[in-house]
This record gives structure tokens, C-alpha cells and sequence, in this order.
């Protein structure tokens, strides 16, 4: 698995972020600048494609909004943190948002209930590892991990206690994954797979 370039030289905040040229993609993992892959190839775009397809139509006339990257989503360690001062900015695949008021002009800011990470050779380390602990650390309530290779997607879901279960829930090609966080949704896995 290949990892993404950084910029470890110091502490990075959005504020730098959002100087940065519009032609560059980065995350930042707290403080850690995380350069994005090249675009991504075309089978990473149709799954996401197909998850919005099957996500939309549910969601209309719901409160939850669902976002695709690039999107920003701040998360700060702190509520009254201010938006300059946040070292932590990620660009999940899919961002599902039932807490309207997270959402600003510029994306959202606190959790998201539900993301989802489509995997990439470029990307899969820093998706599995670092973005799990983070998203479980931050509260995301439902983070789906998409991995076209193998055709499977990992699911995990926030306990009572705050973290989530050392060992995903495992969806197979052929299955359907129930959410969670969305009442009565299920992702149907062949249609994600069919290509």
C-alpha cells in the first residue's frame, strides 16, 4: 500500500489550508499536512456515483444532506475553536450530514453521522488506519470503508462507549449493508460491484 506525501515540518492550521493553490488537494490530520492522490480513476468514480445514486433518492424530503469530495469537513478538538484554528480538515468520498447546523458555506464543521471512504492504492493505509481513529475519535456515528480490489466494504458503527468494535462488520460483493445512522436504507453491494 502506498501512502500519501506530508508536510511534517510543522503544525498546519485551515487557515494555511485555505492558502494553499486550488490546483493542490490536501487533508490535514491533526497539524499533519496529507497530500490527496491524483484524481481518481474511473472505477473509484463510478462507485461513488452508484452510492449517491442509491443515497439521493432516499434522502429527499429527509433532514440528512449527502456530500462527495471535495467537500470540507472541519473537525475541531474543541466546540469553541476558532475556524482559522483547526488542524484537522478531511475530504471524505461521501459526507452524510443530519445535523444541519454543522453545515457553513465552506462545507461542514463537527461530524459528520455517516462517511464513506472508497479506497485507492494511493490512499488505503491513511484511510483504514488514520482516518478510523480519527473518525472514531471525532464521533463519526457510521464510517464505511468501499475496497473495489477485494470488493467488500468494512463497516463500522460508534458503540455506546464512544469507539468502534476492533474488528468491522464484513459485506461481501453480493450482499446488501444496512445503515445504522440512516432508518430503513440499505446499500445494495452488487450494483457497487457490477463493473
Amino acid at each position: 500500500m502506498g501512502e500519501p506525501a506530508r508536510k511534517t515540518d510543522r503544525r498546519y492550521t485551515y487557515r494555511d489550508y485555505r492558502s494553499w493553490p486550488d490546483d493542490e488537494r490536501w487533508e490535514l490530520i491533526d497539524g499533519v499536512a496529507w497530500n490527496m492522490s491524483p484524481a481518481p480513476v474511473r472505477r473509484h468514480q463510478g462507485i461513488l456515483t452508484e452510492i449517491l445514486t442509491q443515497l439521493l433518492p432516499y434522502l429527499k424530503g429527509k433532514p440528512c444532506k449527502a456530500y462527495a469530495a471535495p467537500f470540507d469537513v472541519l473537525l475541531p478538538e474543541r466546540p469553541d475553536q476558532a475556524e482559522d484554528e483547526v488542524s484537522t480538515v478531511v475530504q471524505p468520498d461521501i459526507s452524510v450530514v443530519c445535523d444541519l447546523s454543522r453545515l457553513t458555506d465552506r462545507g461542514c464543521t463537527g461530524a459528520p453521522d455517516l462517511v464513506v471512504e472508497i479506497l485507492s492504492p494511493h490512499t488505503a493505509r491513511k484511510d483504514m488506519e488514520v482516518k478510523r481513529a480519527l473518525y472514531e475519535r471525532h464521533g463519526v456515528h457510521e464510517y464505511w470503508i468501499v475496497d473495489p480490489g477485494n470488493r467488500f466494504v468494512q463497516a463500522y458503527v460508534l458503540r455506546e462507549d464512544g469507539h468502534y468494535p476492533e474488528e468491522p462488520t464484513l459485506y461481501l460483493a453480493d450482499a446488501d449493508l444496512p445503515s445504522v445512522v440512516l432508518a430503513d436504507f440499505t446499500l445494495q453491494l452488487p450494483l457497487i460491484f457490477r463493473e
